[in-house]
């Protein structure tokens, strides 16, 4: 029997060969091409050539899952590539059909060449019209094998570029549609596909709040609120071992598949990969995204319709228009005068409250003396007098100082609600309408030309009726925790106690001390005041609290040398040596 016939028919060799059973899928859920049919196809193939497999520990198989035949090569494939690098191990390779192995002519090209530089068979278990191919390039003098292959991997490759052209198409049209999610597709995080609604159709699939990842979502919002950074929740996340929005998503799909884990539970898989972590970044990223309100993106933009309106996902947002543009505030890049300063010193208590009165400039801690002192000479400035001081005393001094003043207090955050204002999507919309006016004019056919005229004319409607939208005025919130500023403070470590003092607006100011062996703090040198917009019932409380004591026991008034009085702006208390 010649090759051509081999190649066509598929023909039981007498000796025994050395096989490959080959694996691959791109979607790991696709139940038509699942590796349990792979395998099965590729025994019954390689039963009736007298192919051998092994088993147990000794099998010989490559599992790529989750790799795309278009994109990654046979060489580069982690395990498939592995075993095309120790041709001596082996004397065949078997597929179950010839999509598993190539997608390309060139891939093809390569893989013909290295079986016949190494003399080895490759199989397909089911060949076009449904017969067995067997390419057998043991023979390195005839060329009857990768003329077919060529001529095979031709046809592979237009097929390829077809179901590519039929799926973007596809796509393309289904963006168009409201409510409408293409299936396959990763959703953006906070949302998972489900079935479409009868009401709409109950065609296709739709986008719907993802419980477990709105609660993420929440949780970050929330550490925003209280002005943590977003590296600072990333690390958060991370420790408390939370999935970050890819692993999330496998995980997701492990679970609809009943797969142990997000890897599989064979021992065939492709090797583990390290988990994805969060990144500060990423959080910028996906809580400043249009996608968290429902609207359909592509290529980082809005999809909209002929009015210009952008094209919901789903019917349910996470969060509405007003609490994106919160977010968006809460991560805008903040002032100069209100960012902290480049030196990160966490051992310092009172960083950004200490304050030198020769110059009127911020003190920083030594850590080697362990005092605090002013810092005018690093910066070029002259300080008429400088001013050093011990740590531990200030330290002692505003702790207690803050606590007699505000401990009593009851707790609350205070929630800036930003309102509505079309501006910011004005402005999205107008940067996107002066991107595509620089595309005027480059259209040569009259459809193209429609279809620019087309996007120019809605992006022109939605931006007039953004003008026509009222803008609602930002409002501030208190919310009470249950909670006292004491209790807060003793349960919060040295980086939440300076936010505390900073977020109150507390002020230490430290004079030149007198010459002596001072071995406590002289009050006469400090001054501490509080000057933030607290809630009026911090004054309240610290005056009440000092004429209770007073009344009751003369020896626990304030502190010797120390006075609470009305400052002469409302609201805010200072104590004074």
């Amino acid at each position: 029997m010649d090759t051509t016939q081999r190649a066509l028919a598929g023909t039981v060799f007498p000796e025994t060969l050395r096989g490959v059973r080959c694996v691959r899928l791109s979607v790991r859920t696709d139940e038509t091409t699942s590796p349990e049919r792979q395998r099965e196809a590729d025994d019954i193939a390689a039963a009736a050539l007298g192919i051998d497999f092994r088993e147990g520990d000794a099998l010989r198989e490559a599992v790529d899952l989750d790799v795309s035949a278009s994109k990654v090569g046979p060489f580069d494939r982690p395990q498939l590539g592995g075993w095309l690098a120790r041709p001596e191990a082996f004397d065949a390779l078997v597929w179950w059909r010839f999509d598993r192995a190539i997608r390309s002519m060139g891939d093809m090209h390569e893989l013909a060449k290295w079986a016949r530089a190494h003399r080895k068979m490759l199989v397909f278990a089911e060949g076009i019209g449904g017969g067995r191919l067997v390419f057998d390039f043991r023979n390195p003098m005839d060329p009857t094998s990768e003329l077919m292959m060529m001529m095979l991997a031709f046809a592979a490759q237009v097929e390829a570029q077809s179901i590519k052209d039929r799926v973007t198409g596809a796509q393309a049209a289904m963006r168009k549609m409201a409510l409408r999610w293409r299936g396959g597709g990763r959703p953006p995080f906070g949302y998972l596909p489900a079935p479409m609604p009868k009401e709409h159709g109950g065609a296709g699939w739709t986008l719907v709040p993802d419980p477990d990842a709105v609660r993420v979502i929440e949780r970050i919002i929330a550490a925003l609120l209280e002005g943590k950074s977003p590296r600072a929740i990333s690390l958060m996340l991370n420790k408390d071992g939370v999935l970050s929005p890819s692993e999330h998503w496998r995980a997701y799909k492990a679970r609809i598949k009943g797969i142990t884990g997000t890897e599989g539970d064979t021992e065939t898989d492709a090797p583990k990969r390290k988990p994805t972590p969060w990144r500060g970044q990423r959080i910028v990223e996906m809580l400043t995204s249009p996608a968290l309100l429902g609207w359909k993106m592509h290529k980082g933009k809005p999809v909209r319709d002929d009015q210009g309106n952008p094209v919901m996902a789903t019917e349910t947002p996470i969060v509405t228009r007003e609490e994106f543009d919160q977010i968006g505030a809460l991560l805008a890049p903040k002032p100069t005068a209100e960012m902290a300063p480049t030196r990160k010193d966490s051992a310092a208590l009172l960083l950004r409250v200490i304050h030198c009165t020769g110059c009127g400039s911020r003190m920083y801690l030594n850590k080697s003396s362990g005092a605090y002192g002013c810092s005018s000479y690093k910066y070029g400035t002259y300080c008429p007098a400088p001013v050093t001081i011990r740590g531990t005393w200030v330290d002692e001094y505003v702790t207690a100082e803050f606590l007699r003043l505000v401990g009593p207090v009851q707790f609350t955050r205070i929630t800036e609600i930003p309102g509505y204002d079309p501006q910011p999507e004005i402005d999205a919309t107008a940067a996107e309408f002066a991107e595509h006016q620089q595309q005027k004019g480059r259209q040569k056919s009259k459809a193209a030309q429609a279809e620019w005229q087309r996007r120019a004319d809605a992006l022109d409607a939605r931006l007039a009726e953004l003008e026509t939208r009222e803008k609602t005025e930002p409002r501030r919130e208190i919310v009470p925790t249950g909670r006292t500023f004491a209790d807060e403070w003793h349960t919060a470590d040295t980086a939440g106690k300076r936010a505390m003092l900073i977020e109150a607006g507390a002020r230490l100011d430290v004079k030149r001390g007198t010459k002596g062996g001072w071995r406590t703090l002289d009050l006469r040198r400090v001054e501490f005041a509080i000057t933030g917009d607290l809630d009026p019932c911090i004054e309240e409380a610290a005056a009440t609290a000092d004429h209770l004591a007073a009344q009751s026991n003369p020896d626990h008034a304030p502190t010797p040398g120390a006075s609470a009085h009305r400052n002469l702006n409302p609201g805010v208390l200072t104590t004074a040596a």
